[in-house]
C-alpha cells in the first residue's frame, strides 16, 4: 500500500516562501517518477512539477522560476521550494509517485497518470 504524507503548508503573504515536504512509502517501483500537484477551490487538480529518476524536472508555466522540486538524500522524500508566492498559488498541494512515466521531468504530466494521493497540505497566500 503506497502511502504519502505531505507537510509544510501554511499561510503566508504574497511574496513569501514555503517549503513543502513529502514522505512516500510502501511502493515497489524501481524507477520512480515523483511529482507535486495542487487543487484550488472548485478547480481541477493540476500538475505543478515532476522530477524523474535522473533528476530532470519540469514545471507548469505558472510556477517556472519561482518553484523548485527536489528529492531528498533518502529516495522516498520529495520537496517543493516555493518562492515569490502569489494568491493564485493558494491551493491544497499533493505529492504522488509512479513508476516510469515517459514525460516525467520533460513535460507537464497529467494527474490522471498518478494513482496514489495523500491528505495534502494547504497553502494559503494572502495579498
Amino acid at each position: 500500500q503506497v502511502q504519502l504524507a505531505e507537510s509544510g503548508g501554511g499561510s503566508v503573504q504574497a511574496g513569501g516562501s514555503l517549503r513543502l515536504s513529502c514522505a512516500a512509502s510502501g511502493y515497489t517501483y524501481t524507477t520512480l517518477c515523483m511529482g507535486w500537484f495542487r487543487q484550488g477551490p472548485e478547480k481541477e487538480r493540476e500538475s505543478v512539477a515532476t522530477i524523474a529518476e535522473d533528476g530532470s524536472a519540469n514545471y507548469v508555466d505558472s510556477v517556472k522560476g519561482r518553484f523548485t522540486i527536489s528529492k531528498g538524500t533518502a529516495k522516498n522524500t520529495l520537496y517543493l521550494q516555493m518562492d515569490s508566492l502569489t494568491p493564485e498559488d493558494s491551493a491544497m498541494y499533493y505529492c504522488s509517485v509512479n513508476s516510469y512515466v515517459f514525460e516525467c521531468g520533460r513535460e507537464v504530466v497529467s494527474p490522471s497518470r498518478f494513482g496514489y494521493w495523500g491528505q495534502g497540505t494547504q497553502v494559503t497566500v494572502s495579498s
